[in-house]
């Protein structure tokens, strides 16, 4: 195979989320590069890399959850609502080597010398005033301190634009941009979250202009979208799974997942209010 030097750029897409992704992290261990990454330890292999564009046209349709992504019905509520509602924010303590920002930090508080920017609320108010705008957007990437941490925002940008469709109702779209990506063990959990944030941004905007507003489609582009070296043999256990189980049992509907979910809001208040007691 000739070598280049150039990065391969992939584009997926689906109606589903499981489908999306689950073409995604396929398509980058079959055709993706291998490339070194500066978290690799001695003796890991390299890892599997691209650019990846997905499209998901429609992330609200059911199945919604792949039951092989690599982590706990639990895990994805807490990180759901890490993201949209910012339940751990208080964990950022970086002069105590803790957590240096959350996306929900970043996206509903962003922090100026000036001011503190909740860039959700102008999303709203600038969609509510002009629909067609190109300017909404939320970023999350702060050139003063994340170029020198360890573990620096994966997501940069978040982008919304409204549409019309043929009944003349209002269609968000959502485009989201990464400089990286760890595609197998990330990813997933990642827009699974985000589809939610564009859902709520969808209600605000009806709230504000009375005018019937559904979720569109969504767009995902990763810079470096890879799998790591380090878990390859997992990986591959990953592709035999699919080998040996149709969509369907390879998929969970957001119903199935409902009690787990709601046990877990109920550990999660728990959890606040054991905190708010210290």
């Amino acid at each position: 195979m000739k070598i280049d030097g150039n990065i391969p750029v992939f584009l997926v897409e689906g109606d589903t989320l499981p489908e999306v992704w689950e073409k995604a992290v396929v398509k980058t261990w079959n055709e993706g590069i291998q490339i070194k990454t500066e978290y690799d330890k001695p003796g890991d292999p390299p890892s599997k890399d691209c650019t990846m564009i997905m499209i998901c046209r429609n992330p609200f349709q059911e199945p919604r959850i792949h039951r092989c992504f690599p982590a706990g019905l639990d895990t994805l509520e807490i990180y759901k609502q890490e993201v949209v509602d910012g339940i751990h924010d208080h964990w950022i303590k970086p002069e105590e080597g803790k957590w240096t920002y959350t996306y929900h930090e970043r996206i509903f508080s962003y922090k100026t010398e000036n001011k503190i920017i909740n860039q959700i609320d102008y999303i709203v108010e600038k969609l509510s005033e002009t629909h067609y705008s190109r300017r909404a957007q939320a970023i999350t990437w702060n050139v003063a301190t994340d170029p020198q941490t360890y573990d620096p925002p994966c997501l940069q940008r978040i982008w919304f634009r409204l549409f019309e469709n043929d009944k003349k109702e209002l269609v968000l779209n959502m485009n989201t941009n990464w400089r990286s990506r760890d595609g197998y063990k990330a990813a997933f959990m990642n827009i699974f979250a985000l589809t939610q944030l564009q859902k709520i941004v969808a209600e605000k905007i009806s709230g504000k202009t009375n005018r019937r507003v559904s979720v569109g489609r969504y767009v995902d582009m990763a810079d470096s979208f890879h799998i790591y070296g380090s878990y390859y043999k997992e990986f591959e256990g990953f592709m035999e799974t699919l080998k040996n189980r149709n969509f369907e049992a390879r998929t969970w509907n957001s119903e199935f997942a409902e009690e787990i979910f709601k046990e877990t809001r109920k550990k999660l208040e728990q959890e606040r209010k054991n905190e708010q007691r210290i």
